[in-house]
């Protein structure tokens, strides 16, 4: 195989610049993508900086890939040369512990990771494990669905998990990259959704939220003391979590896919009072990321997009920091 061009940091909050690797051979049970189209997350930004502690330089980031198959390993399976697919945070799984035999391979206790241990998807070529190349529906448009197999599965995946009923009211607890995607699943899915955030209301409403209410708005939290089923946290920073809770139903439950980084201050007797509940999840399964594809092209649901070529990538990350995308961003390949 030739010698991959991507983008890559040599330092904690270092430009992305112009870098090359050789992959080596393909494992017998790799597929090698063509990237078309990646996503920036910001776990990305997380990633670059050694936020979590876990980033190897030089650092190549992207996990929201889509793109076409371009080389198969002999022992890979289901996929064909040209087939367009997805590539999420998840790059491989041992498919032998008991999460991954019960289907669950996104909780595969030694779970590959596309951008840790490797080099990610903002790149002219990237690798997996076949199974985590999910086949993309053709109802869906490509170039803007990359932000679905992170953004999208991340909100998807804690709705079929916990239950959530289309009879049920649910609180989306931040409007960004994640909550602007829970909002049109859980529409789609029938629920009565509200959207907790400083945004424009008619802008939300449009996004498919019933109700607005501003996340640090004491007095209207107050009044909804009781009324939700399931409240999904998207953001990472520290809000009243003892007030939020108060806001469940009984047996109702809020539940995390937000990275907050401090401690969360849970009452106990704000649990116990009400048979309330707290969980979290990463992204799912490759299964369930089919099903949530699925479900999106039924619905015709898909994330809202700001498009830079990878050309400009610096730019990219700088308007993502900046907090001026809506809702995602997505880089689209033009190597020369």
């Amino acid at each position: 195989m030739s010698a991959i061009r991507a983008y890559a940091a040599s330092a904690p909050g270092a430009a992305l610049r112009p870098f090359e690797y050789e992959p080596g051979p393909l494992g017998d049970e790799e597929v090698e993508i063509a990237v078309e189209h990646c996503g920036i997350c910001h776990s990305d930004l997380s990633m670059l900086d050694n936020e979590w502690g876990r980033t190897a330089y030089p650092f190549v980031p992207g996990h929201e890939v889509v793109g076409r198959v371009v080389a198969l390993g002999p022992a890979s399976k289901g996929l064909q040369l040209g087939q367009r697919v997805g590539l999420g945070w998840y790059s491989e799984s041992c498919l032998h512990c008991r999460p991954c035999l019960e289907g669950d391979h996104n909780l595969c206790g030694s779970a590959g990771e596309t951008l840790i241990g490797r080099h990610g998807g903002f790149a002219e070529r990237v690798r997996c494990h076949w199974l985590w190349a999910i086949p993309l529906p053709e109802t869906l448009v490509a170039d803007s669905a990359g932000p679905m197999f992170c953004g999208g599965i991340t909100v998807f995946n804690p709705i079929v998990q916990c239950g959530v009923q289309p009879t049920d009211r649910v609180g989306v607890i931040g409007i960004g990259g994640l909550g602007h995607l829970a909002l049109k699943f859980l529409h789609a899915w029938g629920c009565e959704v509200t959207a907790f955030s400083s945004g424009k209301g008619d802008e939300l409403k449009a996004l498919g939220a019933h109700k607005v209410v501003a996340t640090r708005d004491k007095a209207a939290l107050k009044r909804l003391a009781g009324y939700f089923d399931f409240l999904l946290v998207t953001v990472n920073v520290t809000l009243d979590w003892s007030l939020l809770l108060s806001t469940l139903a009984p047996r109702g439950r809020l539940h995390v896919v937000g990275a907050v980084l401090e401690p969360m201050a849970i009452p106990a007797f704000g649990l116990i009072g009400g048979q309330r509940s707290l969980s979290g999840s990463p992204l799912g399964s490759p299964a369930r990321t089919a099903s949530m594809l699925d479900f999106a092209a039924r619905h015709q649901i898909e994330p809202v997009v700001e498009r830079f070529p990878f050309s400009k990538v610096n730019e990219a990350i700088e308007h993502l920091k900046a907090g001026k995308a809506r809702y995602r961003v997505v880089l689209d390949a033009d190597w020369a």
